[in-house]
Order: C-alpha cells, then structure tokens, then sequence
C-alpha cells in the first residue's frame, strides 16, 4: 500500500493548548486540499509502517472507545469534540503531557473505514516580521511557540483506528503523570491495551541474548559471538519473520544452557515463542552492518553480508592474544 491509497473523508482540528485553560473546538470541517492532505496522509502512513506502533483494543469501560463506536459521518463534529474535551481534560490535570493540536481524520483504505487521531505536539520555532508605518518597514524575528511537526517528523502520540471492529494502532510516549512516567495515551486517553511494539520485542530478544553471551563469553571472545549473532538476526529479517524457538537454536546450536538462560528470560515477556514480522525496512536495516572499534582507535563498519561471505572478512587471534581482521578480495578503496 502506498500513503496515496489513503482516502480522506472528513478532517477537523481541535486545539489543545493547555495553557489557555479551556480546549479551542471547531464547529467546522477544515478543507484539507491537496498539500495539506498529503501532509496527514504521510502521517497516517509513518503510522501504519512504523515498528514503534502497539496493535491494541479498547478496555470494556473505555470513554474514547464509546464514543468511536457511536461515530457516524453526520455526529463527527460533535463527537470529535467531546473526544477533543476527554483529552484536554487530563492534560489539564497534567502539567507534563506537551500543547498540541489535535487533528482527527475520517479516511478510507483497502476498502475499510479508518479514524486517524493525530496529536500534533507543539515545537519552538523562529521566523520573521514585518512591521509598517509611514517611515518604512521593520522586519524583526519573533519566536513561534506553536510550530508543527513537519510531514518526516514523527508523532509522539497518534492512533489509527479501524471503525469496522475499533482494532487500534498506535504510537505514543511516556510523560509524567503523579510523579510517574506514564503511557498516558493508552492508559488515561484511550483506555486501550496490547503486547508492546515489533521493536520493543526484538529490543527485549536482542538485550537477552546479549546479556547471556556477555555472562558465558570472556570479553575478547564476545565481538565474534556478537557478529555471528547479528548476521543470524538479519538474515531472519530478510525473510521477513523471526521466529523465536528457530532463532534460539540458530543462535546457541547446541549450547542448551545458554538457550534455557536466554529463553527464561524471554518468558517473563511471553516472547519464548513468539514469531515477529518487523515491517519498516529501518528496522531490517539496523541488523544489517556491524561497526567495530578497535583499543587503538580504528573504527570498522562491516555489512552483515559481507561478513556472511567467507571470501571477504577474517578475524584471527594471534598467539600472543592480540586480533588480526583481515579483509580480503577488495577491487577498490576509497577515502571519505
């Protein structure tokens, strides 16, 4: 899919600044145009590509998701509003959650109704002035405390949810709620729930792995074990899935204890046999070069395919416990 399959319907915006003490509601659709569409297209897209993003579903009590389960074209500004209200209300009550203003999109793809709710968190900006009377004019620059995030920039907070069965997609950030750093989004705004995000489980697969290899490996062994551990990891994102169980006997073969150390921790997560299918390229991408610093400063960056060919990158210790890399068959070198 592509972000221009994302059809629009109807758009308004509500401002959310709390410092004016009471939320600023439209009564009015905005006419979104052309640039201003592809603006919250390329929004809603990031949304739907992202591998920070939750799959959620609404608690049985949630206040939101009673009122997205009434909504209709005709009550869309009413009910946009009250959604708009039920949000200012607990960032009224928490001085830490960021102004915004809060766009909220009715749009169509693959065939299926949507509701974008896209919290646009302010940014301080500068630009220019002009001032005029009967001697000429005066330009200046003044300080915007309210400025967007551009269209590459991505949202703190946002959530897309399909209207057919109220599923959520979201992405949000912790702010402080009672002394508390809190996931307020979910947890106060949307009332939602859900497993944590393709990133965050393959955060949570990777710092296991790395924490047992670093406990049963001295540390001029780990930078190998390391690299093949990576290239077995990226190799897996290539297909396009990872399944866990696979991937622990690709990564340990037959170290058992380290596989049941690694695999203990993982079901504190339930992730033991979890199989994920990380979807941004970004993500893949990580995965797929190891840099290498050296004790005397020399700095290497090695693609993972190149390590998996044979022909290209050597690693030898040497007798008296030094390292030898030796990088073999290069047509060319250049300097940056």
């Amino acid at each position: 899919m592509q972000k221009e399959d994302i059809q629009l319907q109807q758009v308004i915006v509500h401002i959310m600044d709390s410092s004016a003490g009471i939320p600023v509601l439209s009564d009015q659709l905005l006419d979104w145009g052309s640039d201003f569409g592809d603006f919250l297209r390329a929004h809603i897209f990031r949304l739907l590509e992202s591998d920070d993003a939750r799959d959620c579903v609404f608690e049985e009590n949630s206040v939101a998701g009673e009122l997205i389960r009434g909504l209709t074209p005709d009550n869309f500004v009413e009910v946009t509003g009250k959604i708009g209200e039920h949000l200012y209300g607990i960032m009224n009550r928490n001085i830490e959650i960021p102004p915004a203003d809060l766009v909220i999109a009715r749009c169509r793809l693959n065939q299926r109704d949507y509701l974008a709710l896209l919290k646009m968190n302010y940014k301080t900006s500068y630009t220019h002035m002009t001032d005029s009377d009967p001697w000429g004019n005066t330009n200046s620059i003044i300080q915007q405390k309210a400025i967007l995030p551009g269209e590459n920039q991505k949202l703190s907070e946002a959530a897309l949810i399909r209207l057919e069965d109220c599923a959520i997609r979201l992405v949000e950030k912790k702010y402080e709620v009672n002394g508390v750093k809190t996931n307020y989004f979910s947890q106060m705004f949307l009332e939602c729930r859900g497993p944590m995000s393709a990133r965050s489980r393959l955060s949570v697969v990777t710092r296991a792995v790395d924490d047992v290899q670093k406990k049963y490996y001295n540390e001029s062994e780990q930078f190998e074990v390391q690299m093949e551990t990576k290239s077995i990891i990226s190799q897996a994102l290539e297909e396009g899935h990872m399944e866990i169980p696979v991937l622990m006997d690709k990564i340990f073969r037959e170290q058992e204890e380290m596989k049941e150390e690694v695999v203990r921790k993982l079901d504190k997560y339930h992730l033991s046999d979890a199989c994920m299918e990380p979807v941004n390229p970004a993500t893949s991408r990580k995965y797929g070069k190891q840099n290498l610093v050296t004790d005397t400063g020399i700095e290497i960056r090695i693609p993972m395919d190149q390590y998996q060919n044979n022909d290209r990158v050597d690693f030898i210790t040497n007798p008296d416990g030094t390292i030898s890399v030796l990088i073999k068959n290069v047509g060319s070198i250049t300097s940056r």
